[in-house]
């Protein structure tokens, strides 16, 4: 039993350096003196371990599938492409904690404890092998996420943040638990493993109680990727939380979420009947409302971090359009758009960030004259507000391209239709930003504090595969079709 026990822990060494790291950043921040330079080693090994964490994964893309731990984790070439996605997020949010202002400063050392156990939450979640391993990734993703939403404890706008997320949230897994009981007392059994023989056994009545419980069950993982109708907190927490927090809600949250869902689609509904049917129908119906409720919503939007929040509802609809398709193609396209949509949320979030350092609020209006000032800077948030909205030649175009794409294929037309309809709404609200930048004087000449030579050197490294993945694409294409899920 030891031996197995042993070889098991050998498959999971990613997730226990996450773990070691955020514990060791914890025991530093405990007995070092609460200095800048001392908070610079702790952000140095957060970093190497994240980095270590990544060149882990990274070898781990070429062996073959595995479940462990008694079937309650798996680990397939999907979940590890997936895990290097969100350190790679919390990579960049990391680096941004420790630049931002939004943050107090005797609270970074904290905040990026708290973030590697989101992170460490998120690793859990996309590779969940049964339903109770994943509501505890979900679980332990959102109690540190409500800590974080309220952490900047002066500021009342945080502490709304804070206790709406923790509200949306409890009620939330208790529907998802709910769910999940419905779904035992039917099937007798939580392992993802044992569901699909167990479903295509199904008939009758069953059937239906099943649809409904899946439904109860999905609002959890609704809740994290924030697609209508759960996303009523989505809005209101970015505004209030600190900038490096929303970045991190934007990303990891919602990468592990996508995921889950893809994987728990493909388990229980694999099987052409009124069960797939069902759940299609139900997912296509919800993507297409978060597409359209997002975009729509940001139309009217003055607040930088606010508008970016409905955005990324309407990029987690997008992504949905994904797990319509219900096959693998769908899976490799939603990995595409996860890769890209990193790199785009990450400048968008970098340049907000220092702008709103500067003026002490994210308006709109901030940002006007950029392009004098700053024009590289300028440049790099054109690029990815471009990105966003799926003009070539960038790397968001070819996202939304294979999504529509893999739409095509399964005759989809109309989702694929209304996908290119909300491209073209979302042009309306990125643009503004450009226009401000690019055509209005700025309101003073003061230069903007962040972005020292250094910050503007990793804001360009971040947008240079905005663009790189737009005109060369076939490589990341390829690394995700190669990254297949564990089947049973």
């Amino acid at each position: 039993m030891l031996s197995i026990y042993l070889n098991n822990v050998a498959f999971y060494v990613p997730e226990l350096i996450v773990v070691a790291t955020m514990c060791f950043v914890l025991i530093m921040e405990a007995t070092y003196s609460n200095t800048e330079t001392k908070r610079g080693y702790i952000y140095g090994i957060a970093c190497l371990g994240l980095v270590a964490t990544i060149i882990n994964l990274i070898f781990n893309l070429n062996r073959e599938s595995v479940s462990i731990f008694t079937n309650s984790i798996v680990i397939d070439p999907f979940s590890t492409l997936s895990k290097i996605m969100m350190v790679l997020a919390t990579l960049g949010v990391v680096y941004l904690c420790s630049q931002s202002k939004d943050i107090y400063a005797n609270l970074k050392t904290e905040f990026v404890a708290m973030t590697l156990g989101v992170l460490f939450g998120g690793m859990l979640l996309a590779s969940a092998n049964n339903m109770l391993t994943l509501y505890l990734g979900i679980e332990t993703l959102s109690i540190l996420s409500y800590v974080l939403a309220s952490f900047k404890r002066n500021d009342d706008r945080s502490a709304e943040a804070g206790l709406k997320y923790a509200l949306y949230g409890g009620v939330s897994a208790a529907l998802m638990l709910f769910g999940m009981s419905h779904i035992y007392g039917v099937l007798g059994t939580i392992q993802f493993a044992e569901l699909p023989a167990i479903l295509k056994t199904l008939e009758g009545v069953n059937v239906f109680i099943i649809l409904a419980s899946f439904v109860v069950f999905f609002v959890g993982l609704g809740y994290k990727i924030s697609c209508v109708p759960f996303h009523m907190w989505a809005p209101d927490v970015y505004e209030g939380s600190p900038i490096p927090v929303t970045t991190l809600f934007a990303l990891v949250p919602k990468i592990a979420g996508i995921v889950a869902v893809v994987r728990v689609s493909m388990i229980f509904f694999k099987v052409d009947g009124v069960l797939q049917h069902g759940w299609v129908g139900l997912i296509s119906v919800i993507a297409v409302l978060t597409m359209f409720v997002g975009n729509i919503t940001a139309i009217g939007q003055r607040s930088f971090k606010r508008m970016l929040a409905y955005s990324s509802i309407a990029h987690a609809g997008n992504m949905l359009l994904g797990v319509v398709v219900m096959n693998e193609i769908g899976a490799e396209a939603i990995l595409f758009y996860g890769f890209v949509y990193i790199f785009m949320t990450l400048v968008a979030f970098y340049v907000g960030s220092f702008v709103a350092d500067t003026y002490g609020n994210d308006h709109f209006d901030r940002f006007a004259g950029l392009i004098k000032k700053h024009p590289l800077m300028a440049l790099c948030l054109t690029a990815a507000m471009f990105s966003l909205a799926g003009l070539p030649p960038f790397s968001g175009f070819i996202a939304k391209f294979r999504i529509l794409y893999v739409l095509a294929e399964k005759k989809y037309y109309t989702l694929a239709v209304l996908a290119g309809i909300n491209s073209v709404i979302s042009l309306f609200y990125y643009l503004k930003v450009v226009r401000l930048m690019i055509l209005k004087d700025a309101e003073n000449e003061n230069k903007i504090e962040g972005f020292c030579y250094r910050n503007q050197a990793i804001i360009i490294a971040l947008a240079v595969p905005i663009l790189l993945w737009g005109v060369f694409w076939e490589q990341l294409v390829h690394l995700t079709t190669s990254s297949h899920m564990f089947t049973f």
